[in-house]
C-alpha cells in the first residue's frame, strides 16, 4: 500500500508487555514481571538513590532492544535494530544524559577522568585528547555493537538457509546436516538477541554509575 510501517513496527514490542490490571495475574504476566524484577535488581544494585531514578528507562529500554530483536527472526519481518541510525538515535541521547548528569552533580570527578593521576607533565596534553576521544566514542561503540551482532546473525542465516535449499537436490545428507546447522545457528541467535539487548542497557548503567 506505499504506507511506511516502521513507526507501527518500531511501537509493535509495547503491545506484547500489557500492564496487570488483576488481582491476580496469568502465567505469561508472572512470568515477565519476575523477570523484570530480577534484571532490575541485578542491574540496579550498583547504583545510588539518584542511579535508581533511572530504572524505568532502563528496563523501558532493555524491553524495547530484547523485544524488537526477537520480533527480528520472524520470517518476512523487519529489525529495526539492524539500522545503525537508530541505535545511534538510542545511544547518543542515553550517553548524553549521563554524561550532563556527570558534569552536572559530580564536575569535579567527571573533569578527573580526563586526567589520571600522576601523569607526567609531557604527557597531559595527550592524555586529555586521548581521554576526550574515548568519551566520544562511546555512543558510536554501543551502536555498532548492536548494529554488527544483529546484522551478522541475520546474515548467517540466510545465508546457510539458503545454502539448504540449493543444497536439496544436490545431496540430502548434506542439505540435512546444513539445516541442522540452520536449527542451531537460530537457537544461537535467539540467545544473542537477548544477550545484546543485555548488554546495550548494562553499559548505558555502568555509564550512568560512572557520573553519578
Amino acid at each position: 500500500m506505499g504506507l511506511p510501517i516502521a513507526v507501527l513496527i518500531v511501537m509493535f514490542p509495547s503491545i506484547l508487555f500489557p500492564s496487570p490490571n488483576r488481582l491476580i495475574n496469568n502465567r505469561l504476566i508472572s512470568i515477565q514481571q519476575w523477570l523484570i524484577q530480577l534484571t532490575s535488581k541485578q542491574m540496579l544494585t550498583i547504583h545510588n538513590q539518584k542511579g535508581r531514578t533511572w530504572a524505568l528507562m532502563l528496563m523501558s529500554l532493555i524491553l524495547f532492544i530484547g523485544s524488537t530483536n526477537l520480533l527480528g527472526l520472524l520470517p518476512h519481518s523487519f529489525t529495526p535494530t539492524t539500522q545503525l541510525s537508530m541505535n545511534l538515535g538510542m545511544a547518543i541521547p542515553l550517553w548524553a544524559g549521563t554524561v550532563i548528569t556527570g558534569f552536572r552533580h559530580k564536575t569535579k570527578a567527571s573533569l578527573a577522568h580526563f586526567l589520571p593521576q600522576g601523569t607526567p607533565l609531557p604527557l597531559i596534553p595527550m592524555l586529555v585528547i586521548i581521554e576526550t576521544i574515548s568519551l566520544f566514542i562511546q555512543p558510536m561503540a554501543l551502536a555498532v555493537r548492536l548494529t554488527a551482532n544483529i546484522t551478522a546473525g541475520h546474515l548467517l542465516i540466510h545465508l546457510i538457509g539458503g545454502a539448504t535449499l540449493a543444497l536439496i537436490n544436490i545431496s540430502a545428507t548434506t542439505a540435512l546436516i546444513t539445516f541442522m546447522i540452520l536449527v542451531l545457528l537460530t537457537i544461537l541467535e535467539f540467545a544473542v538477541a537477548l544477550i545484546q539487548a543485555y548488554v546495550f542497557t548494562l553499559l548505558v548503567s555502568l555509564y550512568l554509575h560512572d557520573n553519578t
